[in-house]
């Protein structure tokens, strides 16, 4: 069985399109020629890959998991080039990594400022992800890390801590919670609430918390970044959860009321997790000590 690199692209090319001209389009071949590699590669197989349709087409369970181990070969391969490159023109190289929240609009910024400034010739593809794209995306090959936060209950990865944070109750400085000592997240779901964008990965982690109260959440208005949440907060709107870390920053140039949660779940680890640290090439391991230096870990 011999397996072209072209291929395996297109391959994962028509996958992530959903698409065989759009993924054609991609690998810059016509859709006649991508079809016939595609067919190609299914006799090579043995196995159906795709299911055609009008509207496009879909992966096969045989497609879905040759997609987790195109993607892996993919990935080494950028490895292999990524390692050698340094040999020719120094620090180089793609990085794409799957990241929280938090981690997009808190931290990552300046940690990618600092850290591209001093490689110019590396590129980064930052992309905000649901915790469990995230988990999908580290197994199968599709990012090179992955910036998550909370209990990790996934096998097959490398977990690598970098700090601690707590999610806390944001309030108003004219809030009736405002000044009040320690208090449990269910004794705040009767307030008019403040919520990221469905997409967050905390408005998910919050909805599931709120189910398991047999609660529902007052979402008075959704928003996109923090910032924009504590401005709304500070104007009386409503209040939210937010990241301690983030909650301070904003408490500098803002009047907002920082309140503590008794909720076990409100104190949470945050780490890279990766498949293997050992074969990642270095400018992925550059990043990940840059993440931890930032949080002097």
């Amino acid at each position: 069985m011999h397996f072209d690199l072209p291929d395996l692209r297109l391959f994962i090319h028509v996958s992530e399109a959903g698409s065989m001209t759009a993924g054609a389009k991609r690998a810059s071949l016509s859709t006649a020629a991508a079809s016939t590699r595609i067919k190609s590669l299914e006799g090579q197989l043995g196995s159906r890959l795709f299911y055609r349709a009008s509207q496009g087409v879909e992966l096969t369970p045989a497609g879905e998991k040759l997609l987790q181990h195109a993607r892996s070969i993919m990935r080494q391969v950028e490895y292999v080039k990524t390692d050698f490159s340094k040999y020719q023109d120094g620090d180089s190289g793609h990085i794409r990594i799957f990241a929280n929240t938090t981690a997009v609009t808190d931290f990552m910024p300046e940690v990618l400022a600092s850290f591209l400034g001093q490689r110019p010739g590396i590129t980064i593809d930052l992309q905000e992800r649901l915790t469990n794209d995230i988990f999908r995306g580290v197994l199968d090959g599709a990012t090179d890390l992955g910036v998550t936060s909370g209990k990790i209950e996934i096998k097959g990865v490398e977990i690598l801590p970098f700090s601690v944070d707590r999610l806390v109750a944001v309030v108003g400085s004219q809030h009736p919670l405002a000044g009040s000592k320690p208090v449990d997240f269910k004794d705040t779901i009767g307030f008019p609430y403040l919520g990221l964008h469905d997409g967050s990965t905390l408005t998910q982690f919050l909805k599931k918390e709120v189910a398991k109260l047999g609660e529902q959440l007052s979402l008075r208005m959704q928003v996109y970044g923090f910032e924009q949440t504590c401005r709304m907060i500070e104007a009386g709107v409503g209040m939210a959860i937010l990241p301690e870390s983030s909650a301070l920053r904003y408490q500098k140039n803002m009047k907002l009321d920082i309140v503590l949660l008794k909720d076990a779940w409100a104190t949470r680890e945050r780490a890279v997790i990766v498949r293997e640290y050992a074969s990642l090439p270095e400018a992925c391991k550059a990043l990940i000590q840059s993440i931890r230096d930032y949080h002097n870990y």
